[in-house]
C-alpha cells in the first residue's frame, strides 16, 4: 500500500490536522491550540522523521502550518465527499506553494532518505512539503478512498485507512465503540 516513508508522512498531515484544526473530536467541540501553544502542539504532533530539518518552530513557521492544516483538511474533506478533482487541485496548491522537490539527503553516516524539501527550507515549509507529497501519491496513486473523515457523530478528525479490507471509517476506536453504543440504544428504545 503505502511505502514506510510515505506513511509516516501521511500520519504527519492527520496529526497536523487533527491537533491544528477547529472542529468536533470524539463528541465534542474542539478548539485548537493558539498562541503560545502552537510551537509546543506542533512539535507534538510532527514525528521525529522531519528531524532533517532545523525543529525550531517560530510564530511564524507556527502560523504557516496552520494554514498547511486548514489546506491538508480540505483534502481529507473533499475525498470524504468524493470531490477528487477538488482533492487534487489543493494538493497542486500545497505542493506549489511549500516549493516540494524531491531529493535524497542523509545525516551522517545515515543510509540516504528521500526528502520532499529544500537542504535550506525551513522546518514548516519541509513539513509542508512533505504532507503535500505524501497527499498527492495518495490522491495520484490510486489510494485516495483511503483518506477519510470520521463518521461519527460530533466527530471531524481525519484518518488514513491502512486496513487490508479499506473498510475503516472512525478516526479511533473510541469513535467506532461510541457510534456502536448509540446504535445499540436506539434499537434497544425502538424494540422495547
Amino acid at each position: 500500500m503505502f511505502d514506510s516513508h510515505v506513511a509516516v508522512l501521511l500520519d504527519q498531515a492527520v496529526s497536523l490536522v487533527n491537533t491544528l484544526t477547529d472542529g468536533e473530536a470524539r463528541g465534542r467541540a474542539y478548539t485548537a491550540p493558539r498562541g503560545a501553544e502552537l510551537p509546543d502542539a506542533i512539535d507534538a504532533a510532527v514525528s521525529r522523521p522531519a528531524a532533517s530539518l532545523p525543529r525550531t518552530i517560530d510564530a511564524v513557521q507556527a502560523e504557516h502550518l496552520v494554514r498547511t492544516a486548514q489546506c491538508l483538511r480540505e483534502v481529507f474533506q473533499a475525498m470524504q465527499d468524493g470531490r477528487t478533482d477538488a482533492a487534487a487541485e489543493t494538493v497542486n496548491g500545497l505542493l506549489r506553494d511549500s516549493g516540494a522537490r524531491p531529493r535524497l539527503g542523509r545525516s551522517g553516516d545515515e543510509s540516504w532518505q528521500m526528502h520532499f524539501h529544500g537542504a535550506d527550507d525551513s522546518f514548516a515549509a519541509g513539513c509542508s512539503a512533505g504532507c503535500a507529497t505524501a497527499l498527492a501519491l495518495a490522491v495520484g496513486g490510486g489510494l485516495a478512498g483511503r483518506l477519510g473523515v470520521c463518521r461519527a457523530e460530533r466527530c471531524d478528525r481525519v484518518y488514513v485507512d491502512t486496513s487490508r479490507n479499506a473498510a475503516r471509517q472512525f478516526c479511533s476506536t473510541a469513535c467506532q465503540n461510541r457510534t456502536k453504543a448509540a446504535a445499540f440504544r436506539a434499537r434497544k428504545d425502538a424494540g422495547g
